[in-house]
């Protein structure tokens, strides 16, 4: 039988206020989780605790970060856990990098997304195994983007971060995945979002072509023909969290609809 329950889990959930990150703590949530989010905005926060589902009973909450800070996310969490709570899910999510060529970033630029994305998840990570490791239980997944698969065009700072993380979640998964601890990569393709909308506006702005224009040509790339919602993508979330997953590790999963050109 496919055991989806998560009843009993915790989840800490980063970068849950909209798009993939709240319907990951939506869906979770329904599975019969305890939610907990993680961002920046705490008005956005409390409205996004709201539309959790608790019929089982989930207790819910918030934790108020900014991960580009990544020595307040450090101090936020590890009171968090301090106080009793232990985490059995982690959701590592964060906005990614302005796009833009490699050849004309600036330094700061990796330097900043190497703190928000790489830093945080490996700080936040750190903080929760003790409590996973405790249980016999841990989820740790990170949401990235298809570019570890093949880098995308015009997100040169993105492109070499996310390879970043997603080696350091590989090398992660062979040191946790003893004591019942898996981590794994979710690669979501072009899907509804705000970035979506700010990466479809840039090239406008800069191409002078029309926003639809540049939107049928990203379709035009994506076997499926459309672009993904968020609930999608935390579907697999969804099933890389719960128990009927415990075999997957160390994995990077593009759900794209079919656009990535490599196996």
């Amino acid at each position: 039988m496919l055991q989806l329950d998560l009843k009993g889990k915790n989840a800490l959930i980063a970068g849950s206020t909209q798009g993939i990150g709240l319907a990951s703590a939506v869906m979770l949530a329904g599975m019969g989780a305890n939610c907990t989010l993680i961002a920046r905005n705490e008005e956005s926060l409390k409205e996004a605790v709201s539309k959790l589902p608790a019929a089982q009973g989930q207790q819910h909450g918030y934790l108020v970060a900014d991960y580009s800070r990544p020595e307040e996310v450090r101090s936020v969490v590890q009171d968090f856990i301090a106080a009793g709570n232990a985490i059995h899910i982690l959701i590592n999510n964060s906005g990614g990098p302005a796009a833009g060529p490699v050849v004309s970033a600036q330094t700061d630029a990796f330097l900043q997304a190497f703190n928000q994305h790489l830093i945080c998840n490996h700080i936040v990570s750190g903080l929760v195994l003790d409590g996973m490791k405790a249980a016999g239980y841990g989820r740790i997944i990170n949401i990235i983007s298809t570019s570890v698969k093949i880098p995308l065009k015009n997100l040169g700072v993105s492109n070499t971060i996310r390879g970043a993380v997603a080696s350091w979640a590989k090398t992660m998964a062979n040191e946790v995945a003893a004591y019942g601890i898996t981590v794994n990569n979710v690669l979501p393709g072009a899907t509804a979002t705000g970035r979506l909308s700010s990466i479809i506006d840039n090239k406008s702005a800069k191409t002078g072509m029309d926003k639809d224009e540049v939107a049928q040509e990203m379709l035009a790339e994506i076997p499926a023909a459309r672009f993904g919602t968020p609930e999608e993508i935390a579907s697999v979330i969804a099933f890389l969290a719960s128990p009927a997953a415990a075999y997957v590790n160390g994995t990077s999963i593009p759900v794209d609809g079919g656009r990535t050109g490599s196996i």
